[in-house]
C-alpha cells in the first residue's frame, strides 16, 4: 500500500510563545528568534524531495512554510483546518491570569478533559476531529510523496497521539518545540511515528509546556 511522508512542523516562536500567553486561534507573528528559527529550518530540509506544502492559515504558521518555501520552490497552500485550537476566552490570557480568573476551568484543561471547552472555544475530541481529519484529507492527495505540514503545539501533539496510539486525556511527555522537525506516514489505514522533535537545527530546547500553544 502506498503512503504519503509527512513532515510536521510546529511554526516559529513569538513572543506570546515566551510569556506563556494563550494565542489559540489569534493572529500572532513570530518574533525575531522564530522568525531566524524558520530561516535554520528551511536550510535544514533544503535537500528534501517536498511535493506540496500546506499550513495554518494563521501568520505564524504561514511564514515560517513560505520560509521553507523560499529553499524549495514549493507554493504555500493555507487551511484553516491546520489551525491551533480555539481557547476562546482564555485567548490572550497567561497561565497565571486563567488561574485566578477561572480557577475550575483551569483544574478540568490541566486534567484534559477530553469533552471540556473554554466558552467560545473547542473540546479536545473537537481539536482531535478536526485535525485528524485535514490531515488525512491532505495526506491522501499525496499518496506516494512528501508533504510538509506546518501548524502549532496542539495540532503536533494531536498527530503525535494519532500515530502513537496515545490516549486523548494521557498526560504529554513528548516536546512540541519550536520549529523541530516531526516525521510520519500515513496510509488510508491510519497513521505511524517515524521520528519525532528533531532539533539539530537549532539551539532552542523543545517546551512540553501546553500554555505556549
Amino acid at each position: 500500500m502506498q503512503a504519503t511522508r509527512i513532515i510536521a512542523i510546529r511554526h516559529g516562536e513569538t513572543a506570546w510563545n515566551v510569556d506563556t500567553r494563550i494565542q489559540g486561534q489569534l493572529d500572532i507573528g513570530l518574533n525575531e528568534t522564530g522568525r531566524q528559527q524558520a530561516k535554520r529550518l528551511a536550510r535544514a530540509l533544503a535537500s528534501e524531495s517536498i511535493q506540496a506544502i500546506y499550513a495554518s492559515d494563521l501568520s505564524r504558521a504561514r511564514d515560517t512554510a513560505r520560509s521553507i518555501a523560499h529553499t524549495t520552490g514549493q507554493a504555500v497552500q493555507t487551511h484553516e483546518g491546520l489551525r491551533e485550537r480555539g481557547f476562546g476566552v482564555f485567548q490572550g490570557k497567561t497561565f497565571a491570569e486563567i488561574e485566578t480568573i477561572w480557577p475550575e476551568q483551569a483544574q478540568r484543561w490541566r486534567k484534559r478533559d477530553p469533552l471540556w471547552a473554554p466558552q467560545g472555544g473547542e473540546s479536545l475530541v473537537d481539536v482531535r476531529e478536526r485535525i485528524t481529519r485535514t490531515a488525512s484529507e491532505l495526506a491522501a492527495r499525496h499518496l506516494g510523496e512528501q508533504i510538509v505540514l506546518v501548524a502549532h503545539g496542539g495540532v503536533m501533539d494531536v498527530l503525535y497521539r494519532a500515530a502513537t496510539g496515545q490516549e486523548i486525556q494521557a498526560p504529554r511527555s513528548w516536546a512540541l518545540g519550536n520549529t523541530a522537525i516531526n516525521r510520519l506516514l500515513w496510509t488510508p489505514e491510519g497513521m505511524t511515528l517515524v521520528g519525532w522533535s528533531d532539533t539539530r537545527h537549532l539551539d532552542d530546547d523543545a517546551t512540553l509546556d501546553e500554555t505556549s500553544t
